[in-house]
């Protein structure tokens, strides 16, 4: 039976509350595996001038982390939807760096806010992904660019993660939602007027994008 928004969003609260403190750990289980997406996003920033960039689903804030010790002149927010992921976070009194507790589908900053956008293993958590990427366009800057991965895979694949993984997972506390073919990701794209610069599956299952406010 699928959830209610509310139902998976306190899910991933759940989880991700009780996964915070372990969640940088060297015993950090599933999350684990989330570390290898952090060099191709460095990757990409690398490639454009910022001066702000937004962590959305920024758990702890090991992106926001390994960002300060390359460009530690730059403004970094980060926001996350669970209260004990940003308690960690703001443990670590990172200069130029703000933390909030909110929901990514709805980002509670002013239009024209960041020169970049990073998502990295959040959004196959959202129940209304068009949302997140509407919400992306209005506080990136003109020229600002998002920088999302994820899961995804072939239709097939994808429909059985959906439809078998998704709903084992949330009986035993975890709060996924669903992933993506490439296909629903350039749509949500279009429809957020997001052009996209890159788009690519990648080894392991991994969906690499970015997208440009122009």
């Amino acid at each position: 039976m699928m959830k209610t928004d509310k139902e998976y969003k306190e899910l991933s609260i759940k989880e991700f509350n009780k996964a915070a403190e372990k969640y940088e750990s060297g015993n950090a289980g599933i999350y684990e595996m989330c570390k290898e997406d952090y060099p191709p996003i460095l990757e990409e920033i690398k490639k454009t001038d910022f001066k702000t960039l937004l962590d959305a689903g920024c758990g702890t804030a090991p992106m926001i982390s390994l960002l300060h010790e390359e460009y530690d002149d730059k403004e970094y927010t980060g926001i996350d939807l669970s209260p004990k992921m940003i308690e960690q976070a703001k443990k670590k009194n990172l200069p130029n760096t703000s933390f909030v507790v909110g929901d990514c589908e709805n980002l509670p900053f002013k239009e024209n806010s960041f020169d970049i956008v990073i998502n990295s293993q959040s959004f196959h958590h959202y129940p209304n992904p068009q949302d997140f990427f509407n919400s992306v366009y209005k506080v990136l800057k003109p020229g600002g660019k998002l920088i999302l991965r994820d899961n995804t895979a072939n239709k097939i694949f994808v429909f059985l993660v959906n439809h078998i993984e998704m709903p084992l997972a949330n009986l035993i506390g975890h709060g996924d939602v669903r992933i993506y073919s490439t296909e629903d990701i350039e749509r949500f794209c279009k429809n957020a007027n997001l052009k996209i610069e890159k788009i690519e599956k990648r080894p392991k299952f991994r969906l690499h994008l970015v997208a440009k406010k122009e």
